[in-house]
């Protein structure tokens, strides 16, 4: 299955499990404005919104994830990413951008990097941004299916990355690294899984 199509099929009926930790954002004013980036169905937006929070935009490769998130929360903003990595907003647009799960389905390292970039880019000078992502996991049913960068297929035709803690380190170089915390997870297809969260400053 080609991969884009996945977001639009499969992809969209899945529930996405990373925690939020509320306390990282403890600091950020409700007036901020927030991008969830890779947002899905608005999952995260949705409990965002409820707290407080404002000025939440949400944007997604997905068609039919936004669609279904339009159709679960109406009040919330959603826009469609039609040409990845980049959003169409000028730079320093946001005060806090949260990216979960997203690095997971993006395997390749140079758009990993363009992805990065774009977000230091659209981050307001002392801006947070706040990753949630798949580390690689122990057993040996994922080690064989790794190839040597941690990328596979689920069963159903997702291509996936599960990363090594320092590559992730790696890819926020460009920011302040503030906080690190391991998280324990559901996989889109329900296994356990072990990731790690990771908030970090743009100077």
């Amino acid at each position: 299955m080609d991969h884009a199509r996945y977001w639009e099929t499969a992809g969209a009926t899945k529930t996405f499990t990373h925690p939020l930790d509320a306390g990282w954002l403890s600091t950020v004013r409700r007036t901020a404005s927030v991008l969830d980036y890779g947002c899905g169905y608005g999952r995260l937006m949705a409990p965002l919104s409820d707290a407080g929070f404002e000025r939440i935009l949400g944007a997604d490769t997905s068609a039919a994830l936004i669609e279904r998130g339009r159709r679960e929360r109406p009040d919330l903003r959603f826009d469609i990413i039609k040409s990845p990595p980049g959003i169409a907003q000028p730079d320093g647009s946001f005060d806090l951008v949260l990216l979960f799960a997203v690095l997971t389905c993006v395997p390749g390292d140079d758009d990993q990097r363009a992805l990065i970039a774009e977000i230091h880019r659209l981050l307001a000078p002392g801006g947070l941004l706040y990753v949630s992502d798949l580390l690689r996991q122990p057993d040996e049913r994922s080690r064989r299916r790794y190839d040597a960068r941690g990328v596979f297929t689920t069963e159903d035709g997702a291509v996936c990355r599960h990363h090594d803690i320092g590559h992730l380190r790696s890819l926020l170089r460009d920011f302040d690294l503030q906080a690190e915390q391991p998280v324990e997870v559901r996989s889109m297809n329900g296994h356990p899984a072990a990731a790690v969260q990771l908030l970090a400053g743009r100077g």
